[in-house]
């Protein structure tokens, strides 16, 4: 697609001239947009009424109308994201280690920019900024391709941006949206190699594989979030009730919101009637197993689908386990890989539980909710990396540049 090499072409210019740019003027451009954002909050919420209307009449509703839909107050979220960013350690030009060699060689290690980085999402206006707010400080001019559902806010975004950058001097393509929703688009960005050196999807379950099976792009995969909290036979009950709830209800439609509880048989009688009644009151809905349904009244049969399911929605799956081996087997056999937590006061199990769970973030005593950048204290994040190559867990500055060595010698020639 013609329009999709020029945006690569300006892409690699501007990778250049954002590499000269000083930590300073990485920051001023931040800053700047920031205040861009709060200015003209009210034209990027006119044009995210209009993705809200288009959303509505397709159908869209609950979790997903919450992620596509802005407000002052969120807007300006997005711009004290931005700020907190310029706060952050510059990541480019850290020296990682330096050494020198019995020959005399001295061979060091530099954080340097990947370059250009492509982000493929879906109905979430704020990842924009996010993204280009990150990718800048990390040194890399990004290309943007958000879902159709989210396009008009995408699009005063990024025109709010691209102003603020043109204002300083900047070279304005430093950020790049690809306003050609269709699938085709985003099959072409899957392709720009020599273009685009690392792709990263941020989404649904749908998105994150058709990028990973289709990209000839090296691929940082995101996570699709089928997150546990397993409650143990020694758990404080009032504190699992606060995790469960916390975990499953104080924001559903995100990846680190839990989505199946697994109870120890030998606290569910005690349990479970204490947990139900507090997330019903949150209008969680129920699904469990005969034990469940034994012990609670009015639950839902949970199929073997829904062990495997990321709701994103105010549902949880709920199964008794003999013990912790049940519990650890089902997580390895169901887990997606992202958060998962044991609630219990013995050593033992918390122990094991973080020996032989292999999620990229493994909690005791704490809510899955805590998977995140900010939360985690490096700042604002990209994503939540579930493979095992480069990056896991949260994607922070760091997790978006790359390393190259350095060799100072003074006439060594290999023998």
């Amino acid at each position: 697609m013609n329009g999709l090499k020029e945006i690569g072409e300006k892409a690699l210019v501007a990778k250049r001239a954002l590499g000269k740019l000083t930590t300073g003027e990485k920051n001023e451009i931040l800053l700047k947009a920031a205040k861009a954002l709060r200015d003209n909050y009210e034209v990027i919420l006119k044009a995210n009424e209009t993705d809200l209307e288009n959303g509505k009449k397709a159908g869209l509703k609950g979790s997903i109308i919450d992620r596509l839909a802005l407000s002052k107050d969120r807007i300006y979220g997005m711009a004290d994201g931005l700020e907190q960013i310029a706060k952050l350690p510059d990541p480019i030009g850290e020296v990682i280690n330096m050494k020198t060699l019995p020959n005399g060689l001295i061979v060091g290690q530099k954080r340097v920019p990947m370059g250009v980085i492509g982000i493929i999402y879906e109905a979430r206006p704020n990842v924009t900024s996010d993204a280009f707010g990150l990718c800048l400080k990390a040194g890399s001019a990004a290309i943007l391709r958000g879902g159709k559902e989210a396009i008009n806010s995408n699009k005063a975004t990024i025109s709010v941006f691209k102003k603020a950058i043109s204002e300083l001097g900047a070279d304005e393509n430093i950020v790049q949206l690809i306003e050609d929703t269709s699938r085709e688009s985003a099959t072409a960005m899957m392709k720009m190699n020599g273009y685009i050196d690392v792709l990263i999807p941020r989404g649904g379950a749908g998105l994150i594989q058709s990028v990973v099976q289709n990209s000839t792009v090296p691929v940082i995969e995101t996570g699709v979030g089928n997150c546990h909290v397993f409650v143990d036979e020694s758990a404080d009950i009032d504190m699992a009730v606060n995790i469960i709830v916390n975990a499953k209800a104080q924001r559903p439609g995100v990846c680190n919101a839990a989505e199946t509880l697994l109870v120890h048989e030998n606290i569910a009688e005690k349990f479970l009637p204490v947990a139900v009644k507090a997330l019903r009151e949150k209008n969680v809905e129920i699904r469990g197993d005969k034990a469940v349904k034994a012990i609670v009244n009015d639950v839902k049969d949970a199929a073997e689908e829904d062990w495997a399911t990321e709701y994103l929605d105010y549902i949880l799956a709920v199964k008794v386990v003999k013990n912790i081996d049940e519990a650890i087997d089902h997580i390895t056999k169901y887990s997606t890989g992202h958060s998962e937590c044991i609630v219990s006061e013995s050593y033992t199990n918390t122990q094991r539980f973080l020996q032989e769970i292999d999620s990229a973030a493994v909690y005791v005593n704490a809510s899955t909710r805590f998977t995140d950048g900010n939360e985690f204290g490096f700042g604002a994040e990209i994503g939540i990396s579930t493979q095992k190559l480069h990056a896991r867990g949260p994607m922070g500055l760091k997790e978006l540049t790359t390393t190259k060595y350095l060799i100072y010698g003074n006439g060594q020639i290999r023998e």
